[in-house]
């Protein structure tokens, strides 16, 4: 199975807006925090995808999503899933007080790393803080457990 999927890290004073997965039962990243994103419907593009879940889980209009790269998980004899990873500090509109898949919160950039996120997000995470330059990001997972990665900056070094 193949998966088209957005991640967007929106970004104010040095913080990004998380969420913390704890609403959803069944849910591969419950009690996890991530951004901000979901699957693609019929007919999206990748930013179209990032604006509409924006809209949805948190009830911000991104003005100016930068794409930074594609994130290809591996989840061993079982799927293939394509993020599109995007960032964001241009945004409008007020934020939602209630979320239905999680609880919203602005965490400092150097305390994401901290908090119970999946192994490889620590790389991509490290990447949009360094970074300018788009990258493609493999991650290999056998269950939760990160097995491997491989990193590509479309032929440069």
């Amino acid at each position: 199975m193949r998966e088209n999927t957005t991640l967007c890290y929106i970004e104010k004073d040095g913080a990004y807006l998380m969420m913390h997965r704890i609403k959803k039962i069944k849910d591969e990243n419950r009690d996890k925090w991530i951004g901000i994103g979901g699957h693609l419907e019929f007919g999206e593009s990748p930013y179209d995808c990032v604006r509409r879940e924006a809209t949805e889980e948190c009830g911000l209009s991104l003005d100016a999503p930068e794409y930074r790269g594609i994130v290809t998980f591996v989840q061993k004899g079982v799927m293939t899933e394509y993020m599109h990873l995007f960032t964001c500090k241009k945004f409008s509109g007020r934020m939602k007080e209630d979320c239905d898949e999680g609880v919203l919160e602005w965490v400092k950039k150097e305390d994401v790393p901290s908090l119970p996120i999946w192994e490889g997000d620590k790389i991509f995470l490290s990447l949009l803080l360094t970074e300018k330059r788009f990258f493609s990001l493999k991650l290999v997972y056998d269950g939760e457990k990160l097995v491997g990665h491989t990193l590509d900056f479309g032929g440069e070094e």
